[in-house]
């Protein structure tokens, strides 16, 4: 516990190595609820975003410096030229007016909602695991690394991205552009939608699973890290189990595939 109190201290206290130097708007009250718990510490997050880019364009979330730029144009990163990128929905005449300066190879992307969540224990990992499973986010998983880091990362599937030009000339119509931008911003209002059912989901999963060490900080039970609810339930299985009312159940959470990649 003091190992991971002094890792979540550590990462806190860098600066934040976006170009924005702050949080997204969508994404900073999920984090702000998870650092508030002693249990988490967020480690990177985007709340989703349009782009368009010229040449390879980096993954989300790999870092603390996730861009997180709404305005900003002919952004470099990575061998990467960011023409327009916007956690809004997009305006087909911005991407009309950012094709014009592009000399390469420009992709038109939507980029889900991503959080990465160190945690203390694999159980809060599981928890975790499994709001973002039930609010839409079904390509979320956990790692474990070395030292037991462990690791949460809230993905999604509803990507989109889209070859338009090769070497400055567009391959494609005005029509279809407008096309795209649509879908772009249907799956931008979908990923809203779901980072609410997410923020909703976990506040009631944290309330409801308030860990022992936390309601008695101070109680013979600080040492052990077992959520409340967690323990009264398994008591009263074993219980039932030995008076012959209920047959013993295998416990579901152990079946957890560490590396989910669950699609939708």
């Amino acid at each position: 516990m003091a190992a991971f109190a002094r890792r979540k201290a550590q990462r806190l206290a860098r600066p934040d190595s976006s170009r924005k130097r702050a949080l997204d708007a969508r994404a900073a009250g999920l984090v702000r609820l998870l650092n508030a718990r002693e249990r988490f510490c967020t480690t990177s997050s985007c709340d989703g975003r349009v782009v368009l880019a010229v040449g390879p364009g980096p993954r989300m979330g790999a870092g603390m410096g996730v861009l997180a730029d709404t305005d900003g144009t002919g952004i470099q990163k990575k061998n990467c030229t960011w023409l327009l990128v916007t956690h809004d929905p997009c305006v087909k005449g911005d991407v009309m007016t950012a094709l014009e300066k592009a000399t390469g190879d420009v992709v038109f992307k939507f980029e889900p909602f991503v959080l990465h969540v160190l945690c203390q224990e694999l159980q809060d990992a599981q928890m975790l695991h499994s709001v973002a499973v039930d609010s839409g986010f079904r390509n979320s998983g956990i790692t474990v690394g070395r030292g037991g880091k462990i690791t949460m990362a809230v993905r999604s599937t509803h990507c989109l991205e889209v070859p338009l030009s090769h070497k400055g000339r567009l391959m494609v119509s005005e029509e279809y552009i407008e096309f795209l931008v649509h879908v772009a911003n249907q799956k931008m209002e979908e990923n809203i939608r779901r980072i609410d059912r997410f923020h909703k989901g976990l506040e009631l999963a944290l309330e409801a699973a308030v860990p022992a060490d936390t309601l008695f900080p101070e109680g013979p039970e600080k040492s052990h890290s077992v959520y409340v609810h967690r323990r009264k339930r398994r008591t009263a299985q074993e219980q039932a189990n030995l008076s012959g009312e209920l047959k013993p159940q295998d416990d579901t959470e152990s079946s957890l595939d560490l590396f989910a990649e669950i699609m939708i």
